[in-house]
């Protein structure tokens, strides 16, 4: 008989006598190694967009803006499929709707191969649609499990410590992206007229594009192997996969909790704030300092290791400082970083940006696990809606590539991050607070 689990909106149910909870229950590691390594997998595309943006600039010739819609397409899959993924997962359950979410990743990662070859840039926005849909259902379903899988008093530390694996796909997105889809080559207007006279630029421009598809086929497979292995592999119940009673109420209890109101926000302006910091990374780096795509690109690798450092550093500074005030403490640190980027543009800007990562890591399961405390039934559709709220990455991107093109100046378009992780510490420090528990939830 399967063992079944509390989630973080049992946490008043159970007494507090001042132990410190094990993370981990025993007996799990094989599901929690499972679900947690996809925590590394969806961080490959969600970084690889990093790369795609300056590609994409080159090889269909796409402004700024025109490039971020890379960013928009791709948020766009999380906001829609969201809400339907937890619905379907009330019915499923949450190992289902991973296997289905690994199943739209692996088909909207091979989709980049008939997008490549016929040289589409629709074609890649619709693939990039795909892949985010399969994550909605990834992260619709992992977040909660991991977050419910143990004592409610260690939510924070296990999913920060699950979270921590994100950085790890992220830098090694970044590091395929440089290697394999950046040529290293950059013409300057003299070589594109001359190579257009020569009829050879189109043909320029298809290889840069060809360059893309072998890392996403690579990944597809993968993927599919992964939903394999889950799929031969025994989960564990969570107590909230079985409790109906108020689930027709639970718009109405969700908008009643403070805590979980400002979470949604929370989490629409730090996915916002983090895709716009590192989508205008690289370009960043090439106007203020003159280092060419490759240089570039490997520094946003760094930056997405200081990313990495800083996630397994919270968790275990959660130890010792509650999340909240963690949490608020680095969102105050990242506004100053992000002065100095703004108003000294250059080296100096861009090492206060490449910092700003190792400040943000705590922030995504943090902001989570805070949010969907105390939810009880309504857990899962909670759970959802803060997925949703990852639509950030769409708009505050394009805010951002507006004020660069109206102002010609990137550096002024960090304002915008800044302002996210200004209300981050508000929500951090005052917002987080659970202050009425839900009806029926005892």
């Amino acid at each position: 008989m399967a063992q079944i689990y509390v989630s973080p909106s049992a946490a008043s149910a159970l007494p507090d006598d001042g132990t410190r909870p094990a993370m981990l229950p025993p007996g799990l590691l094989v599901p929690f190694f499972l679900v947690t390594a996809l925590f590394f997998l969806w961080a490959i595309p969600n970084n690889m967009n990093d790369v795609l943006i300056p590609q994409f600039m080159k090889s269909f010739e796409l402004s700024r803006f025109q490039a971020v819609l890379v960013q928009s397409a791709f948020y766009m899959g999380y906001f829609l499929l969201a809400m339907p993924a937890a619905l379907l997962m009330k019915r499923i359950g949450y190992k289902a709707g991973i296997i289905i979410g690994l199943l739209l990743f692996s088909v909207g990662t091979l989709l980049f191969w008939p997008a490549a070859v016929v040289q589409s840039y629709n074609f890649f926005l619709l693939a990039l649609f795909v892949i985010a849909s399969g994550l909605a259902f990834l992260e619709t379903a992992a977040n909660p499990f991991i977050a419910q899988l143990g004592d409610p008093r260690s939510s924070e530390r296990r999913l920060n410590f699950s979270q921590a694996f994100n950085p790890l796909g992220a830098i090694t997105a970044a590091f395929i992206g440089t290697k394999f889809i950046f040529s290293g080559i950059k013409l300057s207007p003299a070589q594109v007229t001359a190579m257009q006279a020569a009829n050879t630029y189109k043909s320029y421009l298809q290889q840069e594009t060809l360059r893309v598809k072998g890392p996403y086929i690579v990944l597809s497979i993968i993927t599919l192997v992964w939903a394999g292995l889950i799929l031969r592999t025994k989960f564990p119940d969570i107590q909230s996969e079985h409790e109906h009673a108020g689930e027709d109420a639970s718009f109405r209890h969700l908008i009643s909790q403070r805590h979980f109101v400002l979470g949604v926000l929370a989490q629409f302006l730090y996915v916002g704030a983090q895709v716009g910091t590192w989508s205008y990374f690289i370009t960043y780096v090439e106007d203020y300092t003159l280092q060419p795509e490759r240089v570039a690109g490997y520094f946003l690798t760094g930056t997405l290791a200081a990313f990495g450092i800083g996630r397994f550093a919270s968790a275990g500074l959660m130890k010792y400082v509650k999340p909240n005030m963690l949490m608020g403490i680095f969102s105050v640190i990242n506004v100053g970083l992000l002065m100095i980027a703004v108003f000294h543009p250059g080296w100096a800007g861009l090492w206060a940006v490449f910092f700003t990562s190792l400040f943000m890591s705590l922030m995504f399961p943090t902001i989570f696990a805070l949010g969907i405390k105390n939810l009880g039934p309504s857990t899962k559709i909670g759970g959802s809606v803060i997925i949703m709220s990852i639509v950030g990455g769409a708009v505050l991107p394009l805010i951002m590539g507006l004020i660069s093109v109206h102002f010609h100046n990137l550096a002024l378009a960090y304002l915008v991050p800044m302002a996210a992780f200004a209300a981050i510490g508000y929500y951090s420090f005052y917002g987080s607070e659970v202050r009425d528990p839900v009806p029926g939830d005892r």
